[in-house]
């Protein structure tokens, strides 16, 4: 099902699934997974570029030289720009802490004060996508195998999807939206209870 809220259209499935991420379980392979690297607005590029030397300390060898070679995005099969990947597909900006679990480089000067840009809204609001259209801006659930412990966490501890993703949702579009959200999450709660 679809919901209308303001310009967006947004799938139920952010008020009807269940997601809570465990990164013990999946050790972060959204980082790597998948058939590019992630989706960047043209104004992430420029912030990417502005920021790399703050970020390069937190970034394995191989990124920072898949970067200064190839940049930090290049254009995939729809002409879009996502980040740099290094040879083994992950993104030139995912790094592993000692427990092998990968983290974000961007984040992780983020976190340190380094930097004022957190990380590519796409990488945020993971795994709902967001597809801008000429009169509307659609956000989907990706549903993919690698974050099923996610959904399991997220059912052991009731959290919706779109409660766990609150402040990528709040940062992307407002809070605003989000309390639109929360709206109509009340109404869907209100039409099952009378069921």
């Amino acid at each position: 099902m679809l919901i209308e809220i303001e310009d967006k259209i947004v799938s139920s499935d952010l008020f009807t699934e269940k997601f809570v991420c465990d990164l013990t379980a999946c050790k972060g392979a959204c980082c790597i997974e998948g058939d590019a690297g992630a989706p960047l607005k043209m104004e992430e590029i420029d912030k990417l570029e502005e920021i790399f030397e703050e970020v390069k300390p937190y970034m394995n060898e191989e990124g920072v030289q898949t970067v200064e070679k190839s940049g930090v995005f290049y254009m995939d099969l729809d002409n879009e720009p996502v980040t740099t990947l290094v040879s083994s597909g992950a993104c030139a900006f995912a790094n592993k802490d000692e427990k092998g679990t990968l983290y974000c480089s961007i984040e992780k000067a983020y976190l340190d004060q380094k930097i004022d840009f957190q990380k590519p809204i796409s990488c945020a609001l993971f795994p709902v996508r967001v597809k801008e259209y000429t009169s509307f801006t659609a956000l989907n659930y990706e549903q993919i195998d690698l974050c099923k412990p996610a959904c399991d966490c997220g059912s052991k501890l009731n959290v919706p999807l779109y409660k766990f993703l609150k402040k990528p949702l709040q940062r992307a579009f407002g809070e605003d939206f989000f309390t639109d959200l929360e709206a109509v999450h009340s109404e869907i709660n209100a039409q099952e209870n009378k069921k």
